[in-house]
C-alpha cells in the first residue's frame, strides 16, 4: 500500500510532538536540527500560533499544539481510511484485513470461523494478534486494526459492536471428577469447590469475580494462571475444577462443562469497529462468515452432555 502523504511542515509538527525533542525528531527524520526548527516556526506563523513550548529544558506541547494534534491524528486515519479504499477490491480477489481477538475465543471460536474464511476466501490476508479488549479498543481507535472479537462492555464511546453469540461460563471439570456425572449444580456446590482460574488481567476472570461477590460465594481459589492453555492442563493434572466458557472444554475428550444452576453466568460475544470507519470488502466479508460461524456455533454447543 502507497505510504500515507502529509506536507512537510506537518509531517515535521507530528515527529517533534512524538519525541517531545527537536534534537531526536530530527534525527528520527534524517535532516538537520535547523532545518527542522525552521520547518515548524513556518507552519507556527501560518496558524498564528505557538506550537511547542520551547522555553524549559524539555520540549512540550501548548495548550493550542495539544488542539492541533488532535485533529492532525483525525485527518492522518481518514487518509489511511482513503488510501485503502481505492485500493480496495471488492470481488475479493485479494485484499487484507487485520483482527484483534480476546483470548478465549481462541480456543474455539478461531479455528472455525478463519477455517470458513479461507476456505470462500483464500487469497485475502488476514493478520491475526490476541490482546485485551481494552487494548483491542485502542488500537481500533488508531486504525491498527480493523476488527475486534471482544464481548459487549465495550468502553470507548469511538467504538461500535454488534452481537455475535451469548457465551455461557460452566464448571470445567475432568473425568473422574466427582461431580463428573452432575448435569448442574447450584451456587453452594460452587461455594465448596477448589479452583483454577485464569489471573486477574482477563475480562473472564473479572466476570467470574463479579458473578461470586453478586452470589455471595467463595469458592477457594489454589491456582492463577495467564493463559487458558494453562488453566486446562492444570484441571487435566490435578483434578481440580475451573470456570471457563463452555464452549472450550467441548473441544476436548477429557473435559466436562456442568451447567451452573438457577443463576446461570453469560455474557455476550461481540464484534467491535471503529464508529463510522470505512470497511473494506475483505472487513465485510470477514463480519459475514464470522457472524455465520457463530450462529452456527451457538446452536450446537450450548452446555450439553456428552
Amino acid at each position: 500500500m502507497a505510504a500515507i502523504v502529509l506536507s512537510r511542515d506537518v509531517h515535521y509538527f507530528l515527529a517533534v510532538a512524538e519525541h517531545l525533542s527537536f534534537t531526536r525528531a530530527a534525527g528520527a527524520l534524517h535532516i538537520s536540527q535547523p532545518a527542522l526548527s525552521q520547518q515548524v516556526k513556518q507552519l507556527e506563523e501560518g496558524l498564528g500560533v505557538q506550537l511547542f513550548d520551547r522555553s524549559g529544558r524539555t520540549t512540550r506541547l501548548t495548550d493550542a499544539g495539544e488542539v492541533y494534534l488532535q485533529y492532525v491524528r483525525r485527518a492522518l486515519l481518514q487518509l489511511r481510511e482513503g488510501t485503502r479504499a481505492i485500493h480496495d477490491v471488492s470481488n475479493l480477489a485479494s485484499g487484507s484485513v487485520r483482527i484483534a481477538i480476546t483470548p478465549t475465543f481462541t480456543s474455539y471460536l478461531v479455528g472455525p470461523v478463519f477455517e470458513a474464511f479461507h476456505g470462500r476466501h483464500p487469497n485475502i490476508t488476514v493478520s491475526v494478534r490476541e490482546m485485551s479488549q481494552e487494548r483491542a479498543e485502542e488500537l481500533l481507535l488508531a486504525d491498527e486494526v480493523d476488527i475486534g472479537l471482544a464481548f459487549a462492555e465495550v468502553r470507548s464511546p469511538g467504538i461500535a459492536h454488534a452481537r455475535l453469540l451469548v457465551e455461557t461460563l460452566a464448571l470445567v471439570v475432568r473425568r473422574g471428577h466427582p461431580l463428573e456425572k452432575e448435569v448442574s449444580i447450584g451456587l453452594q456446590d460452587l461455594h465448596a469447590e477448589t479452583l483454577v482460574l485464569l489471573s486477574a488481567e482477563f475480562a473472564t476472570r473479572e466476570q467470574i469475580d463479579r458473578f461470586c461477590l453478586q452470589n455471595a460465594i467463595n469458592p477457594r481459589i489454589q491456582f492463577e494462571a495467564n493463559s487458558i492453555s494453562a488453566v486446562i492442563e492444570i484441571v487435566r493434572s490435578t483434578g481440580l475444577s475451573t470456570l471457563l466458557p463452555a464452549n472450550i472444554a467441548l473441544g476436548y475428550d477429557d473435559l466436562i462443562a456442568i451447567e451452573l444452576d438457577t443463576v446461570r453466568l453469560e455474557r455476550t460475544a461481540v464484534l467491535i469497529q471503529r464508529r463510522d470507519a470505512y470497511q473494506s470488502a475483505a472487513a465485510r466479508a470477514f463480519v459475514e462468515v464470522a457472524r455465520q460461524v457463530a450462529r452456527e456455533v451457538e446452536t450446537a454447543t450450548s452446555v450439553r452432555r456428552p
